[in-house]
């Protein structure tokens, strides 16, 4: 029979597992007006930011509380360039490094074995926690699960890395289930990151995206090898139809975690 003293310490060891966070913060780089700490209620559910860059996120308030994930979005970009990668981390101190985002995308046009040898170059390096890039949910040849699959047989093994990273948009729970379930099983190797995901621009709006979202953040949390999810996106509707037209017209604006005076939307709700 255990003792007091040991059942005290294992209710507070299953505890602190139990509410270990998992959610997270996609920041874009127009949300200088928003502050992350509005969503970071000191509960530990919203344990992460990203920003697609490298460089800190633009709010009112840094990083919010938050631990800040750096992010390479692409081979070298103006706004982060690959060369100060390294010492953008170690100024920064981030535990986890982001790689490419959607290089399966026939737009960005980087061969599996492209990202697998500048992955080796400029991700591998990074004595942190690393993700392979971030790929669509498209199931259309060569690309998605299919892309990603290639990129790790040309890494041959060279490629260091501790999660998957997934992006999903759809049309329901169920679907984005099985996409996650299937990703899990062809990459067991690793744990799973989702930095992107919603449904694409439902009927119901505001209201269908609150009932996917609750679906799946429970889900999730009770996945253990889903280890961080970030829902699509954290900002408001104003600055999502104004800085980016594009996204708000595919997803809609109903997921955005942020009302337009700058406090929680009834998604945004849901993080805590």
């Amino acid at each position: 029979m255990l003792s007091i003293r040991s059942l005290s310490l294992a209710l507070a060891l299953f505890t602190t597992a139990a509410s270990a966070g998992k959610r997270g913060l996609a920041w874009p780089f127009y949300n200088a007006p928003l502050d992350p700490g509005v969503l970071n209620n000191g509960q530990g559910q919203v344990v992460a930011i990203y920003d697609w860059e490298t460089f800190a996120p633009p709010s009112t308030n840094g990083n919010g509380g938050l631990g800040f994930i750096g992010t390479q979005r692409c081979m070298d970009c103006s706004s982060s360039p690959v060369s100060q990668l390294r010492a953008r981390q170690a100024q920064q101190g981030w535990a986890t490094v982001f790689s490419l985002n959607e290089p399966d995308h026939p737009s960005a046009g980087i061969s599996p074995s492209a990202a697998a040898n500048w992955y080796i170059q400029w991700i591998n390096p990074l004595a942190i926690k690393k993700a392979l890039p971030a790929i669509t949910s498209s199931t259309s040849s060569g690309q998605g699960l299919d892309w990603l699959a290639q990129m790790v047989s040309a890494c041959a093994g060279r490629c260091f890395a501790d999660y998957i990273n997934l992006h999903w948009y759809g049309n329901s729970f169920a679907e984005f289930q099985s996409h996650v379930i299937n990703a899990h099983n062809r990459f067991p190797q690793y744990n799973v990151v989702i930095t992107e995901f919603a449904l694409q621009n439902p009927s119901g709006g505001q209201a269908a995206q609150v009932a996917f979202f609750r679906q799946a953040f429970a889900w999730l949390d009770s996945q253990s090898w889903v280890t961080l999810y970030f829902p699509f996106v954290a900002t408001s509707p104003a600055l999502l139809q104004a800085n980016d037209p594009n996204a708000a017209s595919f997803v809609g604006t109903g997921s955005t975690l942020y009302n337009n005076n700058g406090l929680p939307s009834a998604v945004g709700n849901l993080m805590f």
